[in-house]
């Protein structure tokens, strides 16, 4: 069927635009990322901050891509569970809990991407070996 083709693709773009946007948005202001991050209280802001700019955009390419996607995921998941502890806490901060909350969905969405992988519009899926090889076989799909 062609929904179930393409909302793996539709699911991972929408996930992925948020970092991508965030990573972009870091990148033009980066000693103000710096700032933020040592104002958290975090030892090597700067790395920090790279690292952060990393995973977020390395991970939404990954995702738009459909390249290496679980490896995406498992980025922007190891960038979300500090980021979401440190700065969405809402044992510290009780406005916090909406992006506490947001970033416990995401999280969600992208183990689906961990567990599932993909799906069958993607570059993992183009170069894998066999179609049984993914978790969306086409077989799977009628």
């Amino acid at each position: 069927m062609t929904v179930q083709k393409y909302t793996p693709l539709i699911a991972r773009s929408a996930i992925a635009i948020i970092f991508l946007n965030l990573g972009i948005g870091k990148l033009s202001n980066f000693s103000g990322i710096v700032e933020q991050i040592a104002g958290a209280g975090l030892p090597l802001a700067g790395l920090v901050a790279i690292c952060t700019i990393a995973f977020q955009l390395l991970g939404g390419a990954a995702l738009v891509l459909g390249y290496k996607a679980r490896i995406g995921a498992w980025l922007l998941i190891a960038f979300l569970i500090p980021a979401t502890l440190v700065f969405h806490n809402p044992m510290v901060d009780p406005s916090q809990m909406i992006q506490f909350l947001k970033n416990l969905a995401i999280i969600g969405g992208l183990l689906m991407i961990v567990a599932y992988g993909a799906g069958p519009v993607s570059l993992d899926n183009r170069l894998a070996s066999s179609p049984a090889t993914t978790a969306y076989s086409e077989d799977s799909l009628r």
